[in-house]
């Protein structure tokens, strides 16, 4: 595999290729689904990156039998009966890895950022009490991972204002722009230990068909997130 960050080149290269593709397939159809959303209902836009993970488990000493997406992807909840994740790994009946690889691109930024924090949360919580309850593992604690990309825009980068009609926000939270607020998800997430380990990156749609992509934070780069990954699976893999 190439380094790294070549491979995530590719894969966000990818994303925008195939958003671009399905959005021209509704344009072209006799019914366009309202806004962007042909551009999700097609699916498959995190294909490459879901891809990449798989090929750095396997590279981890994984075998590609026990590497699923695309199907058996569905976990035992607490709150509610299964969750279908976008990667797995299961080795001899222990789940080793679940991870979530989302993204954003415009131009609904404000509610499809509380869509996506609430499901990233949930989705955690689902899982470690599922996992305190015996659901799987029998107390081998696996690798939750959240990939988040965003898509780069004047508007996603811009200051966003949040009322404070009865108590103030937490004061990192003032005047930060949504790529700052995924930014500071991202990493609360890992830091409260919701999730092992995160990644979060922007991709502008034009530059991005070319793989260009940019990491904010240095705590939440690809790099470092397929490393954490890699370093888990190896020491299960033997």
């Amino acid at each position: 595999m190439a380094t790294f960050s070549e491979a995530a080149a590719s894969a966000v290269a990818h994303y925008w290729r195939t958003r671009a593709g399905q959005q021209s397939k509704q344009a072209a159809g006799a019914r366009a689904d309202q806004g962007l959303r042909s551009a999700v209902t097609g699916g498959a836009q995190m294909d490459g990156i879901i891809h990449l993970l798989s090929d750095v488990i396997v590279e981890g000493g994984i075998p590609k039998t026990q590497v699923f997406f695309k199907k058996s992807l569905e976990l035992p909840g607490f709150f509610r009966p299964t969750k279908e994740w976008d990667l797995l790994v299961v080795r001899d009946g222990v789940l080793l890895v679940a991870i979530e690889a989302k993204s954003q691109a415009g131009p609904s930024f404000g509610n499809n950022f509380n869509n996506r924090t609430e499901e990233a949360m949930g989705s955690a919580l689902d899982l470690w009490t599922a996992f305190r309850e015996g659901a799987f593992n029998a107390g081998t604690q696996p690798f939750l991972g959240y990939f988040f990309m965003l898509e780069k825009t004047p508007r996603s980068v811009s200051p966003v204002r949040v009322k404070e009609p009865h108590f103030g926000v937490f004061p990192e939270f003032v005047n930060a722009s949504y790529a700052k607020r995924y930014e500071l998800f991202c990493r609360k997430l890992v830091r409260e230990r919701h999730y092992t380990s995160s990644a979060f990156i922007m991709s502008e749609a034009v530059t991005g068909l070319k793989g260009s992509f940019e990491e904010p934070a240095r705590d939440l780069t690809f790099v470092a997130f397929a490393k954490a990954l890699q370093a888990h699976v190896t020491a299960h893999a033997s």
